[in-house]
């Protein structure tokens, strides 16, 4: 059981207070904050922060994603269950000795999951925000990857240009005028740059699209995980970038994801 820290409350308080603010698992959440803190004052603290609206995995320090502990920071996006689908359709996509690219890494969550079935794997992942990258490198390096900070492909080491197996990406995809409708969560406390998709939402995904077969390997992989509005464009934008493309979508955690393959070089074959 873990110690219960009371700052002039008891747990039920916590409880009501977590409730009264919004937190539809209050009594899971309170349970969670009580176990990570360390005294009574820093309790106090972190029951503040979250009435306040902080999200709960950036103040317990961790998220729960594709059953691994991820370490998760201040400001930096929080992996959503929905993303674990992008995981799910990259895994069956690697196999032992794949290169594998998280771009837009955040946490570097995307990349861990995928690889983590693998004993033998090459991954890197890259972020233009120094928080998500120094997040990043608490995740990605103990399981023997690299993280770099930069702009998607020109973080990357140039020696895998047309190496890699599969791209994993989760850019911004949420329209610019829409980001005062996400949840205070996310709007409040997650780096702009991690939410903010341009005009239409797909800025990124064009940018991401138009270069991917100059750093996927023959009958490599790009997935892009996307909205269901959004799919069909994010689609042809793969499409348009000579890549073959269909889009794959779970009603189970309402995640999208749209899939490009770069086609085999000429003479080989490719059973995937």
């Amino acid at each position: 059981m873990p110690t219960v820290f009371v700052a002039g409350e008891c747990l039920i308080d916590i409880v009501t207070r977590l409730r009264a603010a919004g937190c539809v698992f209050a009594e899971d959440e309170a349970a969670l904050l009580t176990a990570a803190a360390t005294s009574s004052a820093d309790l106090e603290s972190m029951v503040d922060r979250r009435v306040g609206g902080e999200p709960l995995e950036q103040i317990v320090g961790w998220a729960e994603f594709c059953g691994l502990r991820i370490a998760v920071e201040p400001t930096v996006f929080v992996p959503r269950r929905r993303t674990e689908f992008l995981v799910s359709q990259a895994s069956a996509l690697v196999s032992p000795g794949a290169v594998v690219v998280d771009l837009c890494c955040g946490s570097g969550a995307i990349g861990v999951a995928t690889v983590a079935g693998l004993s033998d794997f090459t991954l890197y992942a890259t972020d233009i925000d120094p928080a998500a990258v120094r997040c990043a490198r608490r995740n990605v390096e103990p399981v023997g990857g690299q993280v770099f900070f930069g702009d998607l492909y020109a973080a990357l080491p140039s020696a895998i240009r047309g190496q890699v197996d599969v791209l994993l990406v989760n850019a911004p995809y949420v329209p610019t005028d829409d980001i005062g409708l996400m949840p205070p969560e996310a709007r409040d406390h997650e780096a702009r740059v991690a939410l903010d998709g341009g005009i239409d939402g797909l800025e990124i995904h064009r940018r991401v699209a138009s270069d991917a077969s100059a750093w996927l390997k023959p009958g490599g992989h790009v997935l892009i995980e996307t909205s269901v509005r959004q799919a069909a464009s994010t689609e042809r934008l793969l499409t348009d970038a000579g890549l073959e493309a269909r889009v794959e979508h779970s009603e189970e955690v309402s995640g999208t994801v749209a899939v490009g393959r770069r086609p085999a070089s000429r003479g080989s074959t490719s059973t995937t």
